[in-house]
């Protein structure tokens, strides 16, 4: 997108035709915006819009776009914005998302302003058939499978690449550094108030070790990102997902980074799935995961030094929903309930809270 055609949003009532021009005249100068529907506003961690958007251009052209803008929720966007989330998953989508082997939403446009947010512009998924998500969506273990293939194929794209350190460099950068500062510095109160939200979500027998995580959190995250690097999606709920002929594509990518392979698969495993289903197909989901590795020409890691990994990263799923609790406006209510009781339950199976560093009980 040049720079003088700037596509940058706040609110629904921004997405004005003169607004869809500046991006049709990207695809197809000549093309003409008759007009622009809202179909649905969702506010969450961003701000999402379905518009129906009515031109002249080609029957390849999407008319049903759905649009990111910063959340209308004044503190799910605080939570965001400080750490440029946002911004993250706009560079993706204009810098890295070509270079992906996975199926993902196309862009039509992203843009993004220090100090003025970003905004993203996708095609729906849903006008060519693809059917999105929901976070409290339970996958069976057919459909986990696949979505494991496309992890094993992301993970091993740039598996300990060179271009992790120059290309992509900035996916470890400041950006990040930032994201886990603040973290690491709100973990303590945003853990106590999301297992008081939790309620019987989270089994009394995990408070003491989930507080002890978080007042160390720091050091678990520089234990978390000892693996192999590689580009991880860091946010593999249900609701991330989208289905097209019975196969998964991965939606939202604000979480981005170079990080664990094994950390999305925890990640996945520990909320897409009922606690029955993970336990009993858990191993062998991760022997999967390992040869389609090894098939995409990685050096895979062990299967035991694969679970030990994936034991211990079971712990930032779990974080990650009783945080999106205790800020409020992420995630649906019961949604965000049903996945804390899903990682909480993979966390007490696996002792998570003990995989990692050395954490002390707090009451």
């Amino acid at each position: 997108m040049d720079a003088t055609q700037m596509i940058l949003a706040h609110r629904p009532s921004d997405l004005t035709v003169a607004w869809a021009q500046r991006i049709l005249d990207h695809h197809a100068l000549g093309a003409t915006v008759a007009g622009v529907d809202v179909l649905s506003v969702d506010i969450g961690t961003t701000t999402r819009v379905r518009l129906a958007v009515d031109h002249d251009g080609a029957p390849a052209l999407p008319r049903r776009w759905f649009v990111k803008l910063p959340s209308l929720s004044r503190r799910a966007n605080w939570i965001t914005a400080l750490p440029r989330l946002p911004h993250a998953e706009a560079r993706f989508y204009t810098e890295v998302a070509r270079s992906i082997p996975v199926p993902l939403a196309s862009v039509l446009a992203a843009q993004s302003r220090r100090g003025r947010g970003a905004t993203v512009v996708l095609a729906d998924v849903t006008e060519g058939g693809a059917v999105a998500g929901a976070p409290a969506n339970a996958l069976t273990a057919e459909q986990a499978g696949l979505v494991i293939e496309q992890l094993g194929r992301l993970h091993a794209r740039l598996w300990n690449a060179p271009s992790l350190d120059h290309e992509y460099r900035w996916l470890a950068g400041p950006l990040r550094r930032s994201e886990d500062r603040l973290g690491s510095a709100l973990a303590v109160p945003l853990m106590r108030r999301g297992l008081r939200r939790a309620g019987s979500a989270v089994p009394e027998t995990l408070h003491a070790a989930a507080l002890g995580y978080a007042h160390r959190r720091r050091h678990v995250m520089r234990f978390l990102a000892l693996g192999p690097r590689t580009l991880v999606h860091h946010d593999v709920h249900p609701g991330n997902l989208f289905w097209r002929d019975s196969g998964p594509g991965l939606l939202d990518w604000h979480l981005v980074r170079i990080g664990e392979g094994i950390g999305d698969v925890a990640y996945f495993l520990a909320t897409a799935l009922t606690p029955k289903t993970r336990r009993t197909h858990e191993g062998d989901l991760l022997l999967r995961y390992r040869h389609v590795l090894e098939r995409h020409g990685v050096e895979a890691p062990s299967l035991a030094a694969l679970r030990t990994r994936y034991r211990a990263h079971l712990v930032y799923p779990f974080e990650a929903m009783v945080v999106t609790l205790a800020v409020g406006g992420m995630m649906e209510p019961e949604s965000n309930l049903e996945l804390i009781r899903r990682a909480a339950a993979a966390v007490a199976d696996h002792d998570a809270f003990s995989a990692g560093p050395a954490v002390r009980r707090v009451q």
